[in-house]
């Protein structure tokens, strides 16, 4: 038997998408419902490692990775078919099932989009016929008109699906009314028919003030307004793209503890600093120039997409002179992945792997190691344990004997620079292998995932933030509600 497929579209990119599906498929597991996430295509840097084709593991967005997390099932490569990871304004890494695909990567998008398609109706497919619901989440607007014949990410999907679809906007941007009418307008007439219903989200004021808008617009589009859903800031759940506001935050209690996260161009990665968010006493701060990081405690450097440009662009804002100064005052440096790789002496890239071939890209100085690319990126779900006090100083010194576990995707092979390297080696995979070094208070690593492990926390802060179990069980209490009473269950009936 074929599922029901209920399907998440926006107004805009950033409207919503992402949390309300999300929410959904909590939502309906909690109905005892089996419940699988979809999105036919993504794009993020923000990416996890889940099990893939032929017992190899692959590579996904991280917003289906939760999702998936929120329905209660096992992520797969088949909720995120297609990913695209930007390496430049131009161009971005393809990955098909969770595998890098180089040779789709040069072909033109629309052409590329018809090659694309029948792996992720593939995948659907599969899904529909596995589970009872599938959440689908859209990308950006489904009524770009330009792109609208080759976009198979949206319109297509839902057809085939059988969609009932949600259209979502901002409204506390302003326009939300014009976004939803527009946008149902620009949706050819047999793609209309599939959308059940309007939700207006991130309201703030007087819900009364609404009227008469939502019965005006129901009027001319025939669609009714089935939800307002308030501004929540404090969710809990990860954002999918980009620095989550430019604005501090500061967990509960008094402030303890001050750390910048340095907002690279090609960062990637960062929701795994959303605990960071919530960890009791800790104001969390994201550096675009060295004066954001005259005051803090700790500075990390995330993964990045292309770690030599970063490099760049670290030197030419001066903020590498700022990292650099930090460590030498003793205060704590954090590099993961790619940032691990930017504390190092250089980053060599022979092959050409981030573009242009590069014999050694200097790197930082700050850790006595030396990164070489490898054509071959490297995904494993990955257990690993800090070595004893011996090599980790303050701060990372209450990391000691720590077992954690977190997730790798790098093409990067880091080694010590010299045979006299101060570097210390603290941090191993079960195998022995090296994935983490110390010197003095800069420590890199190359496992994703640190303050997602409630042992790590509770080793660095005492305490650790919300599991996201209780996040995703908040987000369908909001949904439940805030939208009109039996709308949510209705979405399973026939159209």
């Amino acid at each position: 038997m074929k599922g029901k497929a209920v399907m998440v579209l926006g107004t805009t990119s950033g409207a919503g998408k992402s949390w309300l599906a999300t929410a959904l498929c909590r939502w309906y597991a909690r109905q005892g419902l089996k419940v699988a996430p979809f999105k036919a295509q993504n794009m993020s840097n923000n990416a996890r490692v889940v099990p893939g084709l032929r017992g190899l593991p692959g590579e996904i967005g991280s917003a289906q990775y939760f999702q998936a997390l929120a329905a209660r099932t096992v992520p797969d490569v088949r909720i995120n078919p297609v990913l695209l990871k930007p390496e430049h304004d131009t161009s971005s890494q393809v990955i098909v099932m969770g595998e890098v695909r180089n040779d789709l990567r040069a072909i033109p998008w629309r052409e590329r989009s018809e090659a694309l398609w029948p792996h992720a109706r593939q995948a659907l497919d599969e899904l529909l016929s596995r589970h009872d619901v599938v959440v689908i989440e859209g990308a950006g607007s489904p009524a770009e008109i330009n792109l609208h014949r080759n976009d198979f990410v949206n319109m297509r999907t839902a057809r085939h699906a059988g969609a009932a679809c949600l259209l979502v906007t901002d409204i506390d941007r302003g326009g939300a009314f014009a976004h939803l009418y527009g946008t149902h307008q620009l949706v050819p007439p047999p793609e209309r028919a599939l959308i059940r219903g309007f939700v207006l989200n991130r309201f703030r004021g007087d819900a009364a003030l609404l009227a008469p808008g939502p019965e005006q617009l129901q009027a001319l589009t025939g669609v009714p307004t089935v939800g307002v859903l308030p501004m929540w800031r404090g969710h809990g759940l990860p954002e999918e793209d980009g620095v989550f506001d430019d604005a501090p935050s500061l967990g509960r209690g008094p402030e303890r503890l001050r750390v910048a996260v340095v907002a690279y161009p090609r960062l990637s990665n960062l929701d795994e600093f959303q605990p960071l968010r919530s960890a009791p006493g800790v104001r969390l701060s994201w550096a675009r120039h060295p004066r954001d990081l005259e005051a803090v405690d700790w500075v990390i450097l995330p993964g990045s997409k292309h770690t030599r440009a970063d490099l760049r662009w670290l030197r030419a804002q001066g903020l590498a002179d700022a990292v650099v100064t930090h460590a030498r005052a003793g205060r704590g440096v954090l590099g993961v992945c790619g940032g691990l790789q930017m504390l190092g002496a250089a980053v060599c890239d022979p092959d050409g792997v981030e573009g242009e071939p590069a014999e050694a890209e200097p790197g930082l100085g700050l850790l006595d190691v030396r990164t070489t690319f490898d054509r071959r990126k490297l995904l494993q779900v990955t257990r690993a344990t800090f070595g004893g006090s011996d090599g980790l100083s303050a701060p990372w010194s209450a990391l000691a004997g720590v077992p954690v576990q977190g997730y790798e995707i790098h093409h990067g092979r880091t080694v010590a620079h010299a045979s006299a390297s101060r570097a210390v080696p603290v941090l191993h995979d079960a195998s022995g292998h090296a994935l983490g070094w110390a010197q003095g208070p800069v420590l890199g690593v190359y496992l994703h995932g640190l303050f997602e492990d409630a042992v790590a926390m509770r080793a660095l802060f005492g305490q650790h933030a919300p599991v996201l179990d209780q996040v995703f069980d908040g987000l369908a209490d909001f949904v439940d509600r805030h939208m009109n009473p039996g709308v949510l269950s209705r979405l399973l009936d026939p159209l």
